[in-house]
């Protein structure tokens, strides 16, 4: 009989010639662990995903309770179904007040094709401005908008009518015009080494926005749910978007996303044609329930009020001569090194040796990522600091 490792590298499609190889057989908590009883601490929450941290009691009990109702029944906005009307309600209550209307799918990249889709329907316009370096996702719309020329030129002829701007330069903002359907950016750029808007950078790209018409699309599926310490990232900006877009931390562990609007933007998929946008699975009432789980948890159980002092803890003991700067906005956090050959051994033996999981960015891959779930205590703060550093010692010396 072949083992999990054999049938992954036989038969699963891969997406690089060195997976991680990391083999888990079950997880609690911030701690993953192996077939072996090996525990690792999990330091960026499967991708900003584990918000509340892996199997929490409160989503655990949700699902388990859906499950003895009923799983898929319909293609997405036909039945009335409990958990995503419930979901879509607890959301708007943590917003502001015209984004009213949720549109439900299985992941970001999704989200973002739809949003994509939104904004061309209601402005009548084909042109899309974002960021270089912004990473929305790997589906042809959403790649289109992905700042880097490496990663879409396989998959050429994408979207046409794509611009991009720098990411924190004012000037830049002129090329936004009167052809732009929508600017999609990220409220903290993620993949780019987490790049924290500017102070005046966020409300001006809102002011050109509604200066020429186009619509202002964020993305906060890495940065939204707590992530940064508010419920969401944009709360920090003095902005609010006429789109915005979520998934990864939504679900504790469940894949969904969703992109969320007015009522009067929505309203467009209902006509010209009908069934604007589809999904079948999207809104699914197991992962719906899970995602209101989610939400309550982070509420009921303050997690927001801990992120900036659990941040502050990173960031006071990392400290050592290889470490060039650590940035950050809350629990979405990026160590700097030289180079990403010396980044790269420090994780493996972070891995290896002390038990931490750890990685780095893709357009920043000097960078360590830090987001460990928004549940993480000092005690473990503490221990994974205490283990980078042994590791960043053994690769670069006292």
């Amino acid at each position: 009989m072949l083992t999990p490792r054999q049938l992954f590298l036989r038969h699963q499609a891969q997406t690089s010639d060195f997976p991680l190889l990391l083999e888990i057989e079950r997880a609690e908590g911030v701690y993953m662990y192996g077939p072996d009883g090996q525990r690792y601490l999990d330091l960026i929450s499967g991708i900003g995903v584990s918000n509340v941290g892996h199997r929490h009691p409160r989503v655990i009990e949700a699902i388990k309770d859906q499950l003895d109702k009923y799983l898929h029944l319909m293609v997405y906005g036909e039945l009335v179904q409990a958990p995503p009307a419930q979901l879509a309600q607890a959301l708007h209550e943590t917003l502001p007040v015209h984004l009213d209307s949720v549109y439900f799918t299985n992941s970001g990249a999704e989200a973002i094709e739809g949003a994509l889709k939104l904004a061309k329907r209601h402005t009548g316009r084909t042109g899309f401005v974002s960021s270089f370096n912004a990473y929305h996702g790997s589906t042809h719309g959403a790649l289109s908008i992905t700042g880097s020329e490496g990663f879409k030129n396989s998959y050429r002829p994408l979207l046409p009518d794509v611009c991009h701007i720098r990411y924190n330069q004012f000037d830049d903002l002129l090329l936004i015009d009167e052809h732009t359907a929508a600017v999609v950016m990220e409220t903290v750029q993620g993949e780019a080494g987490v790049r924290v808007p500017a102070p005046g950078y966020l409300p001006a790209l809102r002011q050109r926005c509604t200066e020429v018409g186009a619509l202002l699309i964020l993305d906060e599926i890495q940065c939204g749910f707590g992530r940064t310490g508010t419920f969401w990232a944009f709360e920090q900006f003095g902005v609010t978007p006429d789109i915005l877009v979520c998934a990864k931390g939504m679900g504790g562990g469940m894949p969904i996303g969703a992109f969320i609007s007015s009522q009067e933007i929505m309203a467009g998929f209902k006509t010209n044609p009908i069934l604007g946008h589809c999904t079948t699975f999207g809104g699914h009432p197991v992962s719906c329930a899970a995602s209101l789980a989610t939400l309550r948890t982070i509420q009921e159980e303050n997690l927001l009020e801990g992120v900036a002092e659990k941040a502050a803890r990173f960031r006071r003991q990392l400290v050592h001569p290889a470490i060039r700067a650590v940035r950050g906005c809350g629990l979405l956090m990026a160590v700097e090194f030289d180079s990403f050959e010396v980044l790269k051994p420090i994780i493996d033996r972070a891995l290896s040796h002390e038990g931490i999981l750890t990685d780095w960015f893709l357009f920043c891959d000097n960078s360590l990522r830090l987001a460990p779930p928004l549940i993480i205590t000092d005690a473990e703060i503490d221990e994974a600091c205490a283990a980078l550093l042994r590791a960043i010692d053994f690769v670069c010396g006292q």
